[in-house]
Parts: structure tokens; C-alpha cells; sequence
């Protein structure tokens, strides 16, 4: 294989496309698929360009192209340069293929969500996607630097996308940590490397020039580039905008996570160790107590990813869980890049790819539940396999990979990290055995964080859980009853007493919904006059002349002037929410029209608001029917009083609880 470095603008080809996409898609507002058109037309094309570098830069050809020296300093001028070669065209390649699938997926998204702004943020998404190829392609630290400070840019708008307190607040955290943070000490340590090699261009094995500088500044200017890099990485303690961004839509969380952003934190450090001081040079450069550069790095992973891990078991938010994952898997690759030598460099830069299509997969597992059941939380998502076997089963097999499971990706380079931190510990310092150590750890605790989500998902049974329809209301629902309700009613049930459907205020008929005052009947059986009651058990097919008095005596022991009642003179229990365990049923207050006890469904008594006109018929059936010991049929569940109540049989009620 030969290096052979060729002129060539297709680097900077694969970074415009995606900014004459944002213009085209700005332009394009009024007609949502042609905007759309324009973001798949754009994510196809930067694939091709990138795809056809990729046969030439295999066989060891660079693809350059440079604006020429902007810069002057006191070496080399400094240019603003694109370069392809083989670490850049593994992260372009990943990025721009999976941009295709992320934008197919954001058009579902955005338009079964009705989200706002929805121009702005395929506009957006395009722009980062341009800085994210700069990244990838840039051939120096100042370039680098460029593209990544626009790529916070680019992506504040996605974080901040609902543009709630809580997301104005996220993207505000987003930019302090990794443009005014992470920025801020990448430029330092570039210019730090500057004055002592007098070059920032990236070089296969390490600029020479930093191995004869000094020792304590070439390990700050090390750091500060390593840490600078790392804060999108993730790298604890300067992790905490990852989480803060899970307001933000699933596909941005997908590119925050996979494609672009802690990515290109990643590749930074991956730059820093491969291209700027080189793998030797980062475990030359000691410390006190015999760590290395490269030694500290490793350890800040291993802790990373162990507390990373922790956290997560305690998460019951889905995204914030799989926010937790990403730093603790980002870490692996912070830890593979610290081991001297091959098999922890392989490892580290093989977690890249498996770990992108690993957690592009349950973010968008995570937003199809979230878009088709409105759930976000494990603890409600009891059976939901069993509805969403597909997603579900995606999931499983995306969350085995990430805790290394063999067969799968993240076992493979899981396997290599954890060889490269047993031979260094063989050959230079026990402290590596630590390392494997932890990466051993943090198998078992992603195994942890992801089993719950699973079982709760194939194993738990609805029977546990209020069961939900499956979009109207979240999955599974709590294992408490958090209705105010005296028999089991649904929700909105204010003081259902019969099981009633919602909106039944007061009804003792299993009524539908609104039958508390029936149009259709008249005055003198309005069914918010509660002294209308039928007494003639005699006249099935007529209205009792008793019908506008109460006789208390069939009210068994209820006094009316000492029952509790709304501003509308309705009966209803008292709830005392402060000390009223819900888990346990209401105290009933004992008012004798409560369906429930003698059947389900069927009233026994003539005697409540939400009966049916008096004048119809229908309730001197029931009253008929009640003074002789028959079951009482629901046949004016509509309110139309037809006088077919007695051809019901037991099996035949539509209401109840």
C-alpha cells in the first residue's frame, strides 16, 4: 500500500452539499415535501460522494483539497484544509449513511407528532450534519476547531426545538459546556501546540516536533485538547448537558448520540492520540506515581463508564436511561484510546460504527413508543411487547450488543479493548488489569440498566396496570388506582356509583356519557330534578301520579339534609385526597342507589338523578320490575325510554363497572 496524497475538492463537497441543502429547505417552507425532498435528495448525495472516496483512501490514497493559508504564525502558515484519509472517511462514511436513515425517520416523526417549526429543524439538522463532514475531513487543529464550534451552533436549535423553559434551558447548558467550554480548551491546547511544534496539521503517528518539547507542556497541551474534545464526549464530570438534551426530539437525540455530536467528540480525541501526539508519545509523557498520559486517559474512561453505568440503573425516563448509556459507551472508546498498543486502538475505533447503529436503534425504538403510545417511562410499559413486538423486539437485540453480548458488534470490540488492557498490564503496568477490570464491570451493569426494560416489556402481564388503549393513554399505566372514583368507573368518573362511563357525573343506570340531562325529555322528568321518582309498581306502560313526591321510606337509612352535596344539590361521597390511600376503595356513602349492590349494571332503586323520564314508561318498568323481584333490565341506556327493558336478559347490560 502506498500513501499517495491527491488534489482533489470532493471533501469539500461532501461539506457544502449539506449547506446548500439548509438553503434549498428554507426556501422550500411552504411546501413541506418538497422541503422534505430537498433533505433526502441531500443525505443520498453526500453518501455518494463520500462512498466514492472510500475504494481509493482503502488502497492508502488521501483525498486533500485546501482554501490555502489563512493563517500566519510564527512557523508554517496555517490553511484551512480537507483531508480524507482513512480515520476520517470511517467517521464520514458512518455519518453520512446514517443521516439517510435519520431523515426518513425525522419526516415520520416530526409530521405523527404535528411538531412546530418543522422547517427550522430539517434546516438545522442539515447544517450540523455539513460541520459534522468538517470534522471528519478537517486536515489541522484550527480547522477542526472550526467546525466544531459551528457544530454547537448547528445543533442548539434541534436541543431547544420545543422551546419550553426546560429546552431553552438544555440548549443553554448545551452551549456553555461545549462551546464555551469544550471550545474554549480545544483552542488553547491548539494553540499551545502551535508554539511548542510550530504545526497543527494532523500527521500519521504524532507531529515530531512535540516529542522534543517540554514534557509538562506537552502534557497540558495533551489535556486540555483531550478534555476539550471530550466534554461532547461526555466524559464525566463534564457530562451533564447530555442528559439536560433529552427534551429535544428523538431524532436529535439520535444525532446528539450516534451520528454527529458526542461522535465528533470522540474522533477529537481519536485525532489528538493518533494524529497529533502520537500512541508512543501519550505513554511516554509520565506523571507523578508512574501514570502516562495515556494511562490518566484510560482512567477517566474506566470511571466514566462504571458511574455512567450506575446512574442509569436508577433512571426510569427511557431517553434519560439510554443518555446515561451513551456516556458510559462513549467511554469505552476514551478508555481504548488511552491502551498502549493495537488491540485497544482497534477496539476503541471499532466501538464507533457499533455503537452509532447500536443506539441509533433504541432512540428510534424509544421514539416509535413515544409517538404511538405517549410513553416515556419503563415503569409504564408493562406488556408493551407484546403490542409493539417489532420495536421491542429491535430493542432487545440493540441493547444485547451494547452490553457486549457475543456474536454482535459491541462484543467485538469489547473483546479487543479488554485483550489490549490485559496484554498492557502483562507488559508495563498492573494498573491496566483495573481497566479490564472495569470493562468486565460495565458489562454486567449494562445487562442491568437494559433487563428491566425488557421484562417489563415481554414479561410483565396489563393485569398488573390499569390497562390503556394503545395510543389514547400511556402503556400500562400505574399499579395504583388514581381515580376518585367509589366502583372501579374509568377516568373522569366524578362519583360514579354504577360504573359508569366517563363524563357520568351522577349516574345510577350505567348511562353513557351525558345522559345526566336528556334533551329529549320533558320538563317534568328532567333528570336534574331529583324529586322525580316513580312509585307505582302497577303501571308498566304509564307515569305513577306519585311520581313528584319522594317517599323516604324507600331510601334506606340516607337523610338527604345530611348527605354531602356539590353546589349543584348532587349527592357525591366526601374525598379527602390529603389521607385517602388510593390503592383502597372510597368509603361509599350509603345513599341505597348504588347499582352495584345488587348487580353490576342494574339499578335497584327508583330513585336518582340520571333516570329516565318518568312520563316515557321506561321507569315504571324498572319500578314495576323492581317491586316484583325481577332484575331490572338497562334498557334506557340511550335515554329514549323504549319500552323494551323486560326482553333483556342478565347477559345482556352494556354498562357497570
Amino acid at each position: 500500500m502506498t500513501d499517495v496524497v491527491l488534489q482533489d475538492p470532493r471533501p469539500l463537497l461532501a461539506v457544502l452539499v449539506s449547506f446548500v441543502a439548509a438553503v434549498l429547505i428554507v426556501a422550500s417552507y411552504r411546501s413541506p415535501n418538497v422541503r422534505e425532498g430537498w433533505t433526502l435528495v441531500a443525505s443520498l448525495a453526500k453518501f455518494g460522494i463520500v462512498a466514492s472516496m472510500l475504494p481509493a483512501v482503502l488502497d492508502g490514497t488521501t483525498f486533500e483539497w485546501s482554501l490555502g493559508a489563512f493563517l500566519p504564525g510564527i512557523g508554517a502558515p496555517i490553511e484551512f484544509a480537507l483531508r480524507a484519509d482513512a480515520l476520517g472517511m470511517l467517521f464520514a462514511f458512518l455519518a453520512s449513511g446514517l443521516w439517510i436513515i435519520t431523515s426518513f425517520y425525522s419526516i415520520g416523526y416530526m409530521r405523527g407528532l404535528d411538531e412546530p417549526n418543522q422547517t427550522r429543524y430539517f434546516a438545522a439538522f442539515a447544517v450540523s450534519l455539513a460541520a459534522t463532514m468538517g470534522i471528519a475531513f478537517a486536515g489541522n487543529l484550527v480547522t477542526i476547531f472550526v467546525f466544531y464550534e459551528l457544530l454547537s451552533i448547528a445543533t442548539y436549535p434541534l436541543v431547544a426545538h420545543d422551546e419550553t423553559a426546560e429546552a431553552r434551558s438544555a440548549g443553554r447548558k448545551y452551549l456553555a459546556y461545549t462551546m464555551f467550554g469544550g471550545g474554549v480548551l480545544v483552542l488553547a491546547g491548539t494553540v499551545l501546540v502551535y508554539l511548542l511544534a510550530g504545526s497543527v496539521d494532523f500527521t500519521a503517528g504524532g507531529i515530531a516536533e512535540l516529542a522534543n518539547a517540554d514534557p509538562g507542556l506537552a502534557m497540558l497541551a495533551f489535556f486540555l485538547l483531550a478534555i476539550g474534545f471530550g466534554v461532547k464526549a461526555g466524559i464525566m464530570p463534564l457530562h451533564q448537558w447530555l442528559p439536560e438534551a433529552m427534551v429535544a426530539p428523538t431524532p436529535v437525540s439520535g444525532l446528539l448520540h450516534a451520528v454527529a455530536v458526542v461522535k465528533s467528540g470522540a474522533f477529537g480525541v481519536a485525532r489528538v492520540v493518533l494524529d497529533v501526539f502520537g500512541p508512543e508519545l501519550v505513554f511516554d509523557l509520565s506523571l507523578p506515581f508512574g501514570f502516562t498520559a495515556g494511562l490518566v486517559l484510560s482512567t477517566i474512561g474506566a470511571v466514566t463508564l462504571t458511574a455512567a453505568s450506575l446512574i442509569a440503573l436508577r433512571k426510569d425516563h427511557l431517553k434519560r436511561r439510554l443518555a446515561y448509556s451513551t456516556i458510559s459507551q462513549l467511554s469505552y472508546i476514551i478508555l481504548g484510546l488511552g491502551l498502549f498498543g493495537w488491540y485497544g486502538l482497534v477496539g476503541a475505533l471499532l466501538h464507533i460504527p457499533a455503537h452509532a447503529f447500536m443506539k441509533l436503534t433504541l432512540f428510534f425504538c424509544a421514539g416509535n413508543i413515544h409517538v404511538s403510545t405517549h410513553t416515556d417511562y419503563i415503569s409504564q410499559m408493562a406488556g408493551i411487547g407484546k403490542r409493539m413486538p417489532l420495536t421491542m423486539g429491535a430493542f432487545t437485540v440493540a441493547s444485547l450488543g451494547m452490553a457486549g453480548i457475543p456474536l454482535l458488534a459491541g462484543f467485538v470490540s469489547k473483546y479487543y479493548m479488554l485483550i489490549g488492557g490485559v496484554r498492557m498490564g502483562m507488559n508495563f503496568t498492573p494498573v491496566a488489569y483495573y481497566l479490564a477490570g472495569a470493562l468486565l464491570l460495565s458489562g454486567v451493569l449494562n445487562v442491568a440498566y437494559f433487563w428491566p426494560v425488557i421484562y417489563t416489556a415481554f414479561f410483565e402481564a396489563e393485569d398488573a396496570h390499569d390497562a390503556k388503549p394503545l395510543v389514547d393513554f400511556p402503556l400500562g399505566g400505574e399499579s395504583r388506582s388514581i381515580v376518585a372514583a367509589t366502583d372501579g368507573g374509568r377516568a373522569d368518573d366524578d362519583a360514579a356509583t354504577d360504573g359508569g362511563r366517563a363524563d357520568d357525573d351522577a349516574a345510577t343506570d350505567g348511562g353513557r356519557a351525558s345522559d345526566d340531562v336528556n334533551e329529549d325529555d320533558d320538563e317534568s322528568g328532567s333528570a336534574d330534578d331529583v324529586d322525580d321518582i316513580v312509585a307505582d309498581a302497577d303501571g308498566a306502560d304509564a307515569a305513577s301520579p306519585d311520581a313528584d313526591g319522594v317517599d323516604e321510606s324507600e331510601v334506606p337509612d340516607a337523610d338527604l339534609d345530611d348527605l354531602p352535596t356539590d353546589a349543584d344539590g348532587v349527592v357525591r361521597p366526601d374525598f379527602d385526597t390529603s389521607e385517602r390511600d388510593f390503592s383502597e376503595p372510597a368509603e361509599r356513602v350509603d345513599t341505597g342507589d348504588y347499582a352495584v349492590d345488587q348487580r353490576p349494571s342494574d339499578a335497584d332503586v327508583p330513585f336518582g338523578p340520571g333516570r329516565g323520564d318518568a312520563s316515557d314508561g321506561s321507569a315504571a318498568d324498572a319500578a314495576a320490575a323492581h317491586d316484583d323481584g325481577e332484575p331490572v333490565a338497562a334498557g334506557d341506556h340511550d335515554g329514549h325510554g323504549d319500552d323494551h327493558g323486560d326482553d333483556h336478559d342478565d347477559h345482556d347490560h352494556h354498562g357497570g363497572p
